[in-house]
C-alpha cells in the first residue's frame, strides 16, 4: 500500500521494494544533514508486521530463532534471525514483546513467507501468527549518533503519529544512508543466498551466542570457533566519478576479477559516494577495488 505521507508536498517515492514510502521531500541531503544534527522520523510503512500471540510465544520464538527471547522484557527491542538447517540467512527480524504479544518487523514483502513458516512450526503450542500489516506501521525516528528508535502505530493514525512525534519528516533515503554510514546490514541488499551472520556484523545483535539449539546452530558455533567466515562486510568509499550509483549486487572487483557484491550505495551529506559491500575474507584492507569502473577503498566492518 502505498503511504498516505506520499501526500506531502515535494514527496518523491522510493524505487524497487522500497516503493510506497517516500524516498526524499524534495532535498534528500538536507534531510540528512536534519536527521543527524536535530534527529528526524522516518516513514517505514513499507515493511511488514508480523504478531504473534499466547502464553508460549516467547519460548517459541526463543527455539526457532537465534536471539534469547524466553526473558526479553516488555518493550525492549531486539534483533533475530531465522536461519536455514545449513546456517545461511532466510529471515532479519526486528522485535518486541509488549507483554501479551510479540511483534516484528521485517522486509518489505516477506511477511508472507515468514508466518508460512511460523505457522508449519506451531505443533500443539498455545501461539498464534497473523500477519498485521495491512493495519499496522512501522516509523523510525533517528538521532545524531545514528540510533534508530521504531515504533509501531495502526494505518490509520499513521499521519497523526508523524505530526504527533514534532520532529522534522525525513525520507527512506535519509534513513538509508545513516544505515549504511553505521554499518548495519540490511536483508536482500547486504545479503545473498549463501549468507551467513558472521559475515556482515549479525553475531551479538541478532545471534545470542550462549543459548539452546535451533535451525542452523550447529554452522554459527563451528564458524565463531573456527573464526573463518567466507566473506566479510565493508564500508566501500567510492571516487564519485559516476552520479548514479550501482544498484545491489553490482559485481565488486579486483584486478577484473569479482571478489565481492555491492549492497546498498548511497549519497552520503558528510562522507559523499560511500556503500555497503561483501567480499572475500582474504581481500587485503589497501587492495585497489573498483565497482562499475569507479574505484573504491574499502573500510574494514567485521573481522575477518
Amino acid at each position: 500500500m502505498d503511504s498516505p505521507l506520499l501526500a506531502r508536498p515535494g514527496a518523491v517515492g522510493g524505487q524497487g521494494v522500497d516503493a510506497g514510502v517516500a524516498d526524499h521531500y524534495g532535498d534528500p541531503l538536507r534531510e540528512q544533514r536534519t536527521a543527524l544534527s536535530d534527529g528526524a522520523v522516518v516513514d517505514r510503512s513499507h515493511r511488514g508486521v508480523v504478531r504473534v500471540d499466547g502464553p508460549d510465544r516467547l519460548s517459541w520464538l526463543h527455539s526457532l530463532t537465534s536471539q534469547h527471547l524466553t526473558e526479553l522484557p516488555a518493550g525492549q527491542w531486539t534483533e533475530a534471525l531465522v536461519l536455514s538447517p545449513h546456517g545461511h540467512v532466510e529471515h532479519h527480524l526486528t522485535l518486541v514483546d509488549d507483554g501479551s504479544a510479540t511483534w516484528m518487523h521485517v522486509e518489505p514483502g516477506t511477511a508472507p513467507a515468514l508466518v508460512g513458516y511460523l505457522d508449519s512450526m506451531r505443533f500443539m503450542l498455545r501461539v498464534e501468527v497473523a500477519d498485521v500489516s495491512t493495519s499496522y506501521a512501522v516509523l523510525s525516528r533517528v538521532g545524531a549518533e545514528g540510533g534508530v528508535h521504531d515504533e509501531l502505530v495502526s494505518r490509520e493514525s499513521l499521519v497523526d503519529a508523524v505530526d504527533a512525534t514534532a520532529l522534522p519528516l525525513a525520507g527512506h533515503g535519509a534513513f538509508e544512508a545513516l544505515r549504511v554510514a553505521s554499518g548495519r546490514p540490511r536483508l536482500g541488499f547486504e545479503t545473498d543466498h549463501r549468507t551467513i551472520p558472521h559475515e556482515v556484523g549479525w553475531i551479538g545483535p541478532a545471534v545470542h551466542l550462549d543459548k539452546g539449539c535451533y535451525r542452523g546452530q550447529e554452522t554459527v558455533a563451528r564458524v565463531h570457533n573456527l573464526g573463518r567466515p567466507p566473506r566479510r562486510l565493508v564500508l566501500l568509499h567510492l571516487d564519485g566519478t559516476q552520479d548514479t550509483l550501482p544498484p545491489p549486487h553490482t559485481p565488486v572487483e579486483l584486478d577484473d576479477r569479482a571478489v565481492g557484491f555491492l549492497g546498498t550505495a548511497v549519497h552520503h551529506a558528510e562522507l559523499g559516494p560511500i556503500a555497503l559491500a561483501v567480499i572475500k575474507r582474504q581481500t587485503a584492507d589497501d587492495a585497489h577495488l573498483t565497482v562499475a569502473g569507479m574505484a573504491a577503498k574499502a573500510e574494514r566492518l567485521v573481522d575477518a
